[in-house]
Protein backbone atom coordinates (compact mmCIF):
# COMPACT_ATOMS: atom_id res chain seq x y z
CA UNK A 1 0.00 0.00 0.00
CA UNK A 2 1.26 3.30 -0.60
CA UNK A 3 0.56 6.02 1.50
CA UNK A 4 -0.38 9.39 -0.53
CA UNK A 5 -2.15 11.72 2.32
CA UNK A 6 -0.35 14.17 4.54
CA UNK A 7 -3.05 13.75 6.76
CA UNK A 8 -1.41 9.91 7.64
CA UNK A 9 -0.59 9.43 11.17
CA UNK A 10 2.90 8.26 10.01
CA UNK A 11 3.50 11.14 7.73
CA UNK A 12 2.92 13.66 10.48
CA UNK A 13 5.16 11.81 12.88
CA UNK A 14 7.82 11.86 10.65
CA UNK A 15 7.46 15.21 9.14
CA UNK A 16 7.57 16.36 13.19
CA UNK A 17 11.31 14.78 12.96
CA UNK A 18 12.17 17.79 11.00
CA UNK A 19 12.07 19.64 14.34
CA UNK A 20 15.06 19.60 16.89
CA UNK A 21 12.97 19.60 19.46
CA UNK A 22 11.09 16.34 18.50
CA UNK A 23 14.28 14.83 17.35
CA UNK A 24 15.09 15.36 20.85
CA UNK A 25 12.18 14.47 22.15
CA UNK A 26 11.44 11.06 20.01
CA UNK A 27 15.99 10.48 20.04
CA UNK A 28 15.05 9.64 16.54
CA UNK A 29 16.32 11.46 13.81
CA UNK A 30 15.80 11.22 9.84
CA UNK A 31 18.53 10.52 7.10
CA UNK A 32 17.76 10.92 3.07
CA UNK A 33 19.58 8.58 0.23
CA UNK A 34 21.19 5.73 0.05
CA UNK A 35 24.47 6.56 0.73
CA UNK A 36 23.37 7.60 3.76
CA UNK A 37 21.40 4.67 4.65
CA UNK A 38 23.81 2.72 3.87
CA UNK A 39 26.36 4.10 6.88
CA UNK A 40 23.58 3.88 9.34
CA UNK A 41 22.52 0.27 8.48
CA UNK A 42 26.11 -0.86 9.03
CA UNK A 43 25.80 1.15 12.90
CA UNK A 44 22.34 -0.93 13.43
CA UNK A 45 20.31 2.55 14.07
CA UNK A 46 17.54 2.15 11.11
CA UNK A 47 14.10 1.70 12.40
CA UNK A 48 11.98 2.66 9.57
CA UNK A 49 12.52 3.26 5.48
CA UNK A 50 10.29 5.75 3.48
CA UNK A 51 10.52 5.35 -0.22
CA UNK A 52 8.98 5.47 -3.44
CA UNK A 53 10.79 2.91 -4.92
CA UNK A 54 8.36 0.61 -4.54
CA UNK A 55 10.36 -2.71 -5.39
CA UNK A 56 12.78 -2.11 -2.47
CA UNK A 57 13.31 -4.81 0.04
CA UNK A 58 15.28 -4.59 3.60
CA UNK A 59 14.90 -6.76 6.64
CA UNK A 60 13.03 -3.07 7.81
CA UNK A 61 9.55 -1.96 7.97
CA UNK A 62 8.91 -0.03 4.69
CA UNK A 63 6.28 2.34 4.27
CA UNK A 64 5.95 3.63 0.84
CA UNK A 65 4.78 7.02 -0.33
CA UNK A 66 4.11 9.07 -3.35
CA UNK A 67 6.14 11.84 -4.46
CA UNK A 68 4.26 14.18 -2.85
CA UNK A 69 4.43 13.07 0.53
CA UNK A 70 8.21 12.49 0.21
CA UNK A 71 8.35 15.81 -1.00
CA UNK A 72 7.02 17.09 2.16
CA UNK A 73 9.65 14.98 4.19
CA UNK A 74 12.37 15.47 2.32
CA UNK A 75 14.31 18.92 3.17
CA UNK A 76 16.38 18.51 -0.05
CA UNK A 77 15.29 21.01 -3.17
CA UNK A 78 15.08 17.80 -5.38
CA UNK A 79 13.74 15.04 -3.19
CA UNK A 80 15.25 12.26 -1.86
CA UNK A 81 13.93 9.42 -3.54
CA UNK A 82 14.44 7.02 0.27
CA UNK A 83 14.68 8.39 3.78
CA UNK A 84 15.89 6.37 7.20
CA UNK A 85 14.19 6.65 10.22
CA UNK A 86 17.46 6.42 12.91
CA UNK A 87 17.95 6.25 16.32
CA UNK A 88 20.33 8.92 18.00
CA UNK A 89 23.69 7.91 18.01
CA UNK A 90 25.09 6.94 21.82
CA UNK A 91 27.61 8.74 22.88
CA UNK A 92 31.01 6.34 23.80
CA UNK A 93 34.05 6.99 26.17
CA UNK A 94 36.50 9.50 23.98
CA UNK A 95 40.17 8.42 23.64
CA UNK A 96 43.16 10.60 22.64
CA UNK A 97 42.06 13.00 19.87
CA UNK A 98 39.55 15.09 21.26
CA UNK A 99 38.65 18.41 18.66
CA UNK A 100 36.42 20.57 21.13
CA UNK A 101 34.08 23.20 19.33
CA UNK A 102 32.57 26.38 21.32
CA UNK A 103 29.71 27.59 19.71
CA UNK A 104 29.80 26.44 16.17
CA UNK A 105 26.69 27.29 14.31
CA UNK A 106 27.33 26.61 10.73
CA UNK A 107 25.71 23.21 9.56
CA UNK A 108 27.73 23.06 6.82
CA UNK A 109 31.11 23.62 8.66
CA UNK A 110 29.58 20.62 11.81
CA UNK A 111 29.52 18.21 9.03
CA UNK A 112 33.25 19.19 7.22
CA UNK A 113 35.45 18.89 10.82
CA UNK A 114 32.97 15.48 11.35
CA UNK A 115 34.29 14.01 8.26
CA UNK A 116 37.83 15.62 8.55
CA UNK A 117 38.22 14.08 12.04
CA UNK A 118 37.21 10.84 10.69
CA UNK A 119 40.25 11.23 7.96
CA UNK A 120 42.85 12.39 10.23
CA UNK A 121 42.06 9.87 13.08
CA UNK A 122 40.46 12.52 16.03
CA UNK A 123 37.95 9.77 17.30
CA UNK A 124 35.71 12.55 19.67
CA UNK A 125 34.32 15.87 19.06
CA UNK A 126 33.19 17.70 21.94
CA UNK A 127 30.28 20.03 20.73
CA UNK A 128 28.97 22.84 23.09
CA UNK A 129 25.55 22.71 24.18
CA UNK A 130 25.02 26.45 22.40
CA UNK A 131 26.41 24.60 19.18
CA UNK A 132 24.09 23.81 16.54
CA UNK A 133 21.99 20.29 16.51
CA UNK A 134 24.55 18.03 14.69
CA UNK A 135 21.22 16.00 13.26
CA UNK A 136 20.26 19.12 11.55
CA UNK A 137 19.81 17.47 7.70
CA UNK A 138 22.63 20.04 6.63
CA UNK A 139 24.70 18.73 9.03
CA UNK A 140 24.43 15.42 8.13
CA UNK A 141 24.24 15.74 4.39
CA UNK A 142 27.59 17.95 4.67
CA UNK A 143 29.13 14.59 6.97
CA UNK A 144 28.82 12.45 4.12
CA UNK A 145 28.29 10.20 6.08
CA UNK A 146 30.87 10.32 8.89
CA UNK A 147 28.47 11.50 11.14
CA UNK A 148 27.89 7.65 11.85
CA UNK A 149 31.82 7.37 11.82
CA UNK A 150 32.95 9.78 15.26
CA UNK A 151 32.09 10.18 18.33
CA UNK A 152 29.91 13.14 19.60
CA UNK A 153 29.36 14.42 23.42
CA UNK A 154 27.24 17.35 23.86
CA UNK A 155 28.22 19.40 26.79
CA UNK A 156 29.19 22.09 28.48
CA UNK A 157 32.99 22.31 27.35
CA UNK A 158 34.14 24.93 30.00
CA UNK A 159 33.56 21.97 32.54
CA UNK A 160 34.78 19.48 30.16
CA UNK A 161 38.00 21.74 30.08
CA UNK A 162 38.09 21.92 33.78
CA UNK A 163 37.99 17.69 34.05
CA UNK A 164 39.92 16.61 30.99
CA UNK A 165 43.03 14.62 32.48
CA UNK A 166 45.82 16.79 32.74
CA UNK A 167 47.78 14.21 30.57
CA UNK A 168 45.78 16.10 27.61
CA UNK A 169 47.49 18.90 25.74
CA UNK A 170 44.95 21.72 25.51
CA UNK A 171 45.22 23.98 22.66
CA UNK A 172 43.33 26.37 20.53
CA UNK A 173 43.86 29.13 18.11
CA UNK A 174 45.50 32.57 18.11
CA UNK A 175 46.01 34.57 15.22
CA UNK A 176 48.49 36.59 16.65
CA UNK A 177 50.94 34.45 18.09
CA UNK A 178 51.29 31.30 19.81
CA UNK A 179 53.40 28.04 18.74
CA UNK A 180 53.71 26.58 15.08
CA UNK A 181 51.27 23.52 15.03
CA UNK A 182 53.57 21.84 13.63
CA UNK A 183 55.78 21.66 16.65
CA UNK A 184 52.97 20.49 18.98
CA UNK A 185 53.86 17.12 19.78
CA UNK A 186 51.68 15.45 22.19
CA UNK A 187 49.92 11.77 22.66
CA UNK A 188 46.50 13.09 23.83
CA UNK A 189 45.50 16.50 22.46
CA UNK A 190 42.04 18.05 23.11
CA UNK A 191 42.07 21.14 20.08
CA UNK A 192 39.64 23.87 20.65
CA UNK A 193 38.00 25.39 17.63
CA UNK A 194 35.76 28.52 18.12
CA UNK A 195 33.07 30.13 16.76
CA UNK A 196 32.83 31.32 13.41
CA UNK A 197 32.35 34.87 14.29
CA UNK A 198 33.47 35.32 17.24
CA UNK A 199 36.38 32.63 17.78
CA UNK A 200 36.99 30.99 20.99
CA UNK A 201 35.40 32.22 24.09
CA UNK A 202 38.10 34.14 26.82
CA UNK A 203 36.36 31.99 29.05
CA UNK A 204 37.65 29.22 26.83
CA UNK A 205 40.71 30.15 25.89
CA UNK A 206 41.97 30.66 29.39
CA UNK A 207 41.59 26.37 30.19
CA UNK A 208 43.62 25.82 27.07
CA UNK A 209 47.42 25.14 28.04
CA UNK A 210 49.14 26.34 24.51
CA UNK A 211 47.70 28.84 21.74
CA UNK A 212 49.18 27.89 18.25
CA UNK A 213 48.68 29.18 14.78
CA UNK A 214 48.77 28.05 11.51
CA UNK A 215 51.40 29.90 9.16
CA UNK A 216 49.73 31.52 5.74
CA UNK A 217 50.75 35.04 3.82
CA UNK A 218 49.76 38.38 5.78
CA UNK A 219 46.81 39.14 3.12
CA UNK A 220 44.42 36.22 5.14
CA UNK A 221 43.69 37.19 8.40
CA UNK A 222 41.70 34.40 9.44
CA UNK A 223 40.04 31.09 7.64
CA UNK A 224 37.00 29.65 7.98
CA UNK A 225 36.71 27.31 11.14
CA UNK A 226 36.01 23.92 9.28
CA UNK A 227 38.88 25.03 7.08
CA UNK A 228 40.87 25.95 9.80
CA UNK A 229 40.05 23.03 11.95
CA UNK A 230 41.09 20.86 9.20
CA UNK A 231 44.46 21.86 8.61
CA UNK A 232 45.27 21.35 11.89
CA UNK A 233 43.95 17.86 12.58
CA UNK A 234 45.67 17.21 9.49
CA UNK A 235 49.23 19.30 10.83
CA UNK A 236 48.61 16.98 13.71
CA UNK A 237 47.68 13.48 11.99
CA UNK A 238 51.01 13.51 10.38
CA UNK A 239 53.33 15.49 12.40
Amino acid sequence: MVITSSNNEKVKYWGRLKLKKYRDQENLFLIEDEHLLKEALKKNLVKEIITTNNELTYDLPIYYVNDKIMSLLSSQVTSAKIIGVCEKIKERAYQDRLIILDNIQDPGNLGTIMRSAVAFNFDTIVLSNDSVDMYNPKVIRSSEGMLFNINVIRTDIKSFLNNLDSSYLKITTDVKGGEDIRKINSDKLALVIGNEGSGVSKEVASLCDKLVYLKMTQECESLNAAVAASILMYEVYHG
